[in-house]
Order: structure tokens, then C-alpha cells, then sequence
């Protein structure tokens, strides 16, 4: 019995001799003893879709679709009664297309939700990208105010240039007038 609680996952507890799983909040991952089913990997199989979904939508895909219909179409309407493998009027070439076609159409509808994982994580860092140059875009706004504002208040060369003139203006009007007297 010990065996059996340590083996599903059940500890004996040493204060009262009941038994308590050791983690509650993981479910179990398997049941010794039960058949278990075989595992994939979703990645892989999410990857197969897409290649199928991708070569389902080319013009190869098409003209091979039509070659096989032809070539189906052909053998059993001009081959003799003997040689032909769908006796009542194509029957079973509607029983194949529909088949590809139940497996296409999920096929596809996986590859276009791994699409649109792939678009909205493309589409959150570009979010996230615009939102760091709006950022930066406002911080160096805010740095170009700051620079005018400073800007304001420092004398530049041509002020002080003009100053310079004005005051060399009034120095020779007070030698003209020291020289004249």
C-alpha cells in the first residue's frame, strides 16, 4: 500500500500517518499502470501544417491537383470495364477530394493561427518599438525647450558684438571730445 501512495504521488505524513500529495497544484502526468497515449511534439506538427498549407496554396499545388483529377478522369472513362478502379461514376474520386479537402481546411486553419500568433507578437514590439521613439522623441523635445530656454538668457556673438561696437563708438567720441579740448 506504501508502494501504491508513494508511487501516485501520495507521502505517508509523519505526524498522523494519513497520506498527502506532495505537489497539488501540478496534476499528475501520468497513471502507472494505464495505457498512455503517444506524445508529439506541437511545434513539429504546428510546422507540418504549415508547409502543407503553404504548398496547398501555390500554383504546383493546382496543376498537380489537375493532373491527378485529368489522369483519374481519363483511366476510368477510356479504359476498358475491367482495368478501371471506380466502376460507378467517379464516386471515389468525390470520396478523395473531399478527404484532402477534411484535412486540408485544418491544416490551413493551423497554419493561419500560428500566423497570427507570429503577427500579434510582430505587432507588440512594434508597438512597444513606436512607443520607445515617442518616448525618446518627447525627452529630446523637452531637451530642445530647455536648450532655447538657456539660450534665451546667454548673450550671443551678435549681441555681444553689437555691444562691443557701441561701446567702441562711445570710447572714440570721448577721445574725439578729450582731443578736441
Amino acid at each position: 500500500m506504501r508502494e501504491l501512495r508513494v508511487r501516485e504521488g501520495n507521502t505517508p505524513r509523519a505526524d498522523s500517518g494519513s497520506t498527502a500529495r506532495t505537489k497539488l497544484d501540478q496534476p499528475r502526468t501520468s497513471r502507472p499502470g494505464l495505457i498512455t497515449l503517444p506524445s508529439y511534439d506541437p511545434e513539429a506538427f504546428a510546422k507540418l501544417s504549415e508547409r502543407i498549407a503553404r504548398f496547398l496554396g501555390t500554383g504546383r499545388f493546382i496543376v498537380w491537383m489537375t493532373v491527378f483529377i485529368v489522369i483519374w478522369v481519363l483511366w476510368n472513362t477510356l479504359l476498358p470495364g475491367s482495368y478501371r478502379f471506380d466502376s460507378y461514376p467517379f464516386i471515389f474520386l468525390t470520396l478523395v477530394l473531399s478527404l484532402q479537402a477534411s484535412y486540408a481546411a485544418p491544416l490551413i486553419l493551423l497554419a493561419q493561427n500560428r500566423q497570427d500568433n507570429r503577427d500579434r507578437v510582430n505587432m507588440e514590439q512594434d508597438r512597444a518599438r513606436s512607443d520607445r521613439n515617442i518616448a525618446d522623441t518627447e525627452y529630446l523635445t523637452r531637451e530642445v525647450a530647455a536648450l532655447r530656454q538657456g539660450l534665451g538668457e546667454v548673450a550671443t556673438r551678435d549681441f555681444i558684438r553689437s555691444e562691443l561696437q557701441a561701446l567702441l563708438k562711445d570710447l572714440d567720441g570721448q577721445r574725439e571730445s578729450a582731443d578736441m579740448l
